[in-house]
């Protein structure tokens, strides 16, 4: 009889056998903070551009850089470069694994990519001088920390059909003009600007100087229905998870609120916004409300 004994002793975990079980292909990939998620569930990246000398051009060059994203653990001249760049032009920066940009970029990206915005970003000067060409008072939405590119792309396809001037987002923590974003905004990202600032607070008071008021939405806020929309709006819709930011709280001057009849206590950032949004438009048209028993 033949002896089989030992015959596995040295064999690997799972190796010579098939199946989900037995499976090694990482099936997810995990940011710096250990989140696990697929990086395609984040907003796609059709718009990528690789490796480090074609990264430096880009830093050099381009005006729709959306994020740079830097393998964990990768030093060196260039990779000093380009970070140096990216943090020069106030681009945001992820630390990731490299599998990430594997998944991105196949294998020949040298531990560095970007993502480019699917249209260009604006300024905030270019959503006021937009209102003012057309002898409008500003209509501004101002996303505050929205990850979800749904949510933002769905924010800014209610924002143009509603006749808003334009869109402020921040350059940390809020998704960008991803092709996931674009798409969900059904091409309106093509037709209203969106401005992407390192500091939204700063921008929050550009538009004070302006003589535009900032509204909140916000569980704790005044009856949406109730509330006076006249004159320059900003409404700043924040994320599901978080609300608006603290800082940015204390810098409204009405906090807005949708009433809350059933047993969740929340409502999706793009349908809250959309609301709200509307009643803005509303007003702004002079469409009157419907009076009960009339």
């Amino acid at each position: 009889m033949k002896d089989t004994r030992g015959k596995d002793r040295f064999r690997r975990p799972g190796e010579g056998k098939t199946g989900p079980k037995y499976d090694r292909r990482p099936k997810r990939t995990f940011d710096r903070d250990g989140d696990a998620k697929s990086f395609r569930e984040e907003g796609g990246y059709e718009n990528v551009v690789a490796g480090r000398n074609a990264v430096m051009e880009v830093l050099k060059n381009g005006r729709r850089i959306d994020t740079v994203y830097i393998a964990k653990g990768a030093t060196g001249g260039s990779i000093s470069k380009i970070v140096a760049l990216a943090k020069e032009g106030g681009y945001p920066i992820k630390e990731v694994f490299p599998e990430k940009l594997d998944e991105m970029a196949g294998h020949i990206h040298q531990g560095v990519a970007v993502t480019l915005s699917a249209v260009e970003y604006a300024d905030v000067e270019d959503i006021l001088a937009r209102a003012a060409e057309k002898g409008e008072k500003p209509f501004i939405l101002i996303a505050d920390e929205i990850e979800d590119p749904h949510n933002l792309g769905a924010l800014i396809r209610t924002a143009e059909t509603a006749g808003a001037h334009g869109v402020i987002i921040p350059k940390r923590r809020n998704v960008g003009l991803t092709a996931a974003v674009f798409k969900t905004s059904a091409g309106a990202a093509a037709h209203l600007p969106v401005a992407r600032v390192a500091n939204l607070a700063a921008a929050v008071d550009r538009l004070k100087e302006e003589g535009v008021w900032i509204y909140g939405a916000d569980m704790e806020g005044q009856n949406w229905c109730q509330t006076d929309f006249s004159g320059g709006v900003a409404l700043i819709v924040g994320s599901e998870g978080n609300g608006i930011s603290r800082l940015l709280k204390e810098k409204c001057d009405v906090m807005v609120s949708l009433p809350m009849q059933g047993e969740v206590n929340s409502l999706n950032a793009s349908v809250a916004g959309g609301i709200i949004l509307y009643e803005v438009a509303r007003q702004r048209l002079g469409i009157p409300a419907v009076t009960p028993g009339k």
